[in-house]
């Protein structure tokens, strides 16, 4: 009858209990070392895409002149500057439309939000009542950019 360790051997198999005992503590600070690396490169990366910063983009006029008057659609398209591709996930908070330009800041135009099938162009519906130069404030929020994004587009009325 064989009980106890002799010779480094036990009745499980060749291996000392030690030895096997070792190697599962190995196995196990591996797996807790991969699972502290995996967490580090997911906090690193997600680090990397907050420093993304909001003077990367830029809201464009699709046109800048229109006809006085009523029903007037205003397109604006979001680039992201380096890439130069648009950007459709952005959260346009502050809109307004005045005549800062010509010294009037205070003749304004009610400005309401429009869909669009384009990628990363956002319509606007307005009415322009007079000739001159309109004044669009903008102000969004894009997905994976620190701060807020506000432009200030001009664009004419003409009859």
């Amino acid at each position: 009858m064989k009980c106890g360790l002799r010779f480094g051997r036990t009745r499980f198999g060749n291996y000392s209990y030690a030895r096997t005992k070792e190697r599962m503590l190995k196995v196990k600070f591996q797996t807790i070392a991969a699972a502290f690396l995996l967490a580090f490169l997911a906090f690193a990366a997600n680090e990397a895409r907050a420093q993304v910063k909001i003077d990367e983009y830029d809201f464009q006029l699709m046109r800048d002149s229109f006809h006085q008057g009523e029903d007037i659609i205003i397109a604006v398209k979001l680039v992201h500057k380096p890439t130069g591709k648009p950007v459709s996930d952005a959260v346009i908070f502050a809109q307004r439309m005045d005549m800062e330009p010509d010294g009037m800041p205070t003749m304004t135009a009610e400005l309401s939000r429009e869909a669009s099938t384009e990628s990363g162009v956002y319509q606007f519906r307005t009415t322009l009542p007079m000739e001159g130069a309109w004044r669009l404030s903008l102000a969004a929020k894009v997905q994976g950019a620190t701060g807020t994004l506000q432009k200030r587009l001009v664009l004419k009325a003409q009859n």
